[in-house]
């Protein structure tokens, strides 16, 4: 074949591709409704803003579209570091040759997101943060050395209010909003251990076989006779380590029946009406903390205490 018809079908055959390619790319808004379900599950089992993961899973792949993305399932950019020990793919980014985490699936690639910024103990400041305030979050990020682009934060807020991405953390999403208005809410005095639940309005989980209610807008099962936080965990979707750190415990403790697990984050302060709280004989804080569905570090900071101190009947704990 003549050099100069080889050269036209090489063209031919690269414009091709280049169209293929095109054809392929999907675009923002079917990246968000492909994803966004993940993004919102991962915002209720672990506290990291669904906008944000969302924005970050945009930027750092473009929409599923970037190389990583396509060739290692890596959506948000996160390289191998000393602790990796899955598959690995080579990308020049700040540096030349620089090895990236390559995942089996999408869902891997958010999954390890979410326990990259879980169990790495410089972004633990983050999850202090209101969990709708995506600005601290973008900014938060990045001064936690997530990226290096200065510009980092202004890209991540871009994008969650170009796309409106904020209304996923508030639960404007048809899915989402369903399964919110279909929780039956109850409220009440948790007692400072268990939950007498012929005092409650409570409802069996199908999927679990675990008696639910809420407390302060926070979900909770309450245990069954030979349950552990294990057997919880597993019957209710959740890792134990999660289990644990919904309810501020540093390991696994014997429970027993009637016991009360919440399955969600604690809030960071009363949303029920309840203020104010007098401490009874044989209070503690944790007790106080798990009995309204207040995270025990806030109960600290709301009232200005220590883990050393000590309460006696009759002090007033601050509740909000």
């Amino acid at each position: 074949m003549p050099a100069y018809k080889k050269a036209l079908l090489s063209v031919i055959l690269l414009s091709g591709s280049a169209l293929l390619s095109f054809s392929q790319r999907i675009s923002r808004e079917e990246y968000i409704l492909k994803y966004k379900n993940i993004a919102i599950e991962h915002m209720e089992i672990y506290g990291i803003p669904a906008s944000i993961k969302m924005a970050q899973a945009i930027l750092e792949s473009d929409s599923g579209n970037s190389y990583l993305a396509k060739q290692a399932n890596n959506h948000f950019g996160i390289k191998c570091r000393n602790d990796w020990n899955g598959e690995t793919v080579y990308r020049d980014d700040d540096a030349r040759n620089e090895c990236f985490r390559s995942y089996d699936s999408v869902e891997e690639s958010f999954q390890d997101h979410s326990d990259f910024l879980d169990n790495s103990s410089r972004y633990n400041f983050l999850f202090d943060l209101a969990p709708d305030d995506y600005k601290a979050w973008a900014h938060g990020l990045k001064q936690a050395g997530y990226a290096t682009n200065p510009k980092y934060p202004e890209l991540l807020i871009n994008l969650i209010e170009d796309n409106k991405l904020y209304l996923l953390d508030k639960g404007v999403d048809v899915a989402y909003s369903d399964i919110r208005r279909r929780r039956e809410k109850v409220s009440g005095d948790f007692g400072s251990a268990k939950v007498n639940v012929d005092n409650y309005t409570v409802s069996i989980d199908r999927s679990s076989g675990l008696r639910t209610g809420y407390n302060n807008g926070v979900p909770y099962v309450l245990a069954n006779e030979g349950d552990n936080t294990r057997s919880i965990a597993k019957a209710v979707g959740l890792r134990e380590k999660k289990l644990l750190k919904f309810n501020d415990l540093p390991y696994s403790i014997p429970i027993s029946e009637g016991d009360a697990l919440y399955i969600k984050q604690k809030k960071k302060r009363s949303e029920n009406g309840y203020i104010m709280y007098q401490v009874q004989e044989g209070d503690t804080m944790y007790g106080i903390s798990q009995k309204f569905g207040i995270r025990l570090k806030n109960l600290y900071k709301i009232n200005g205490m220590k883990e050393a101190d000590r309460i006696n009947p009759g002090l007033q704990i601050r509740l909000r």
